[in-house]
């Protein structure tokens, strides 16, 4: 366990399956049924609320919400707008996963209105985050061109910016509060074989960020900084653990990608606290 993280990831797991958060997704076309069934695997309630007229309202009364901006339909990035609106005024936490940004110009100029509402975590590759942060010109489509260790800087500079929490996805995932860092080295590399193996994580980290707070949702805005950054750490670093750790023991019977996704699944439903604090490599 890394002294830079207030809760371990085994403990959140646990947390986590007690309060079963409901975790509204605005996500893209490609990955909702898989991040649906990874949100139950892991004992979350996924709510695929994604249309205007409702996600401001459903977003007021969700524990977490994802914003994933890899289809970003012209409905979506309303729904989005409500939803994130909607969450920031009432306390409720929320992740931005900008996909392909700054490659594409559309969701680069959504993400950064949306940034403007200081989500709770930025989950990105390194490309991602950098283009984000201003630093980068984004990667080639969804594939990062640079690495979690060059997007350090990028992503502190994001996390004191929305005081919150940045996770770079990588080899080594690297998670920061703007202050610590802390580097996740669990994970495996079927994960990037499998459509939405990376947007499902920012779902994870959404269900973590809902059961960790200590706000109830509809009661306003987090005003306490430090505590907020350091629920944001903890949730962003238990959902890299807790989804890295679940993938390596899925890859040990998959026969491939196919095998894995489904494996994966089962992985995240079968495991227990004390496999996440022998296993958790954090530094």
């Amino acid at each position: 366990m890394s002294l830079r993280t207030s809760a371990h990831p085994s403990d959140l797991l646990t947390l986590l399956r007690e309060r079963q958060p409901l975790v509204q997704c605005i996500t893209n076309a490609v990955v909702t049924g898989f991040t649906a069934n990874v949100l139950l695997a892991l004992g979350a309630s996924p709510a695929m609320v994604d249309i205007p007229d409702e996600a401001g309202g459903f977003a007021r009364i969700a524990s977490g919400v994802l914003v994933n901006l890899g289809t970003p339909t012209g409905e979506q990035r309303d729904a989005a707008r409500a939803a994130v609106a909607a969450a920031a005024e009432a306390g409720v936490p929320w992740v931005l996963d900008p996909v392909a940004v700054g490659a594409l110009p559309v969701r680069t100029a959504l993400a950064r209105e949306l940034l403007l509402h200081k989500p709770t975590i930025v989950r990105g590759n390194a490309s991602e985050i950098l283009a984000l942060a201003g630093a980068g010109a984004g990667g080639r489509g969804v594939d990062a061109i640079d690495s979690a260790e060059a997007a350090e800087e990028a992503a502190r500079s994001l996390a004191l910016l929305t005081g919150g929490a940045v996770a770079v996805s990588g080899p080594v995932d690297l998670v920061t509060d703007g202050t610590a860092v802390v580097r996740v080295a669990n994970g495996h590399a079927l994960l990037t074989r499998v459509t939405g193996g990376g947007c499902a994580l920012g779902a994870v980290m959404a269900a973590f960020a809902g059961a960790t707070t200590a706000i109830a949702p509809g009661s306003g805005p987090d005003t306490d900084g430090s505590a907020r950054a350091s629920r944001a750490l903890d949730a962003a670093v238990a959902a890299s653990s807790v989804y890295g750790i679940a993938a390596e023991h899925a890859a040990r019977s998959a026969a491939g990608p196919g095998s894995f996704a489904v494996g994966l699944l089962d992985a995240l439903a079968a495991l227990d606290a004390p496999a996440v604090r022998a296993e958790a490599r954090l530094s």
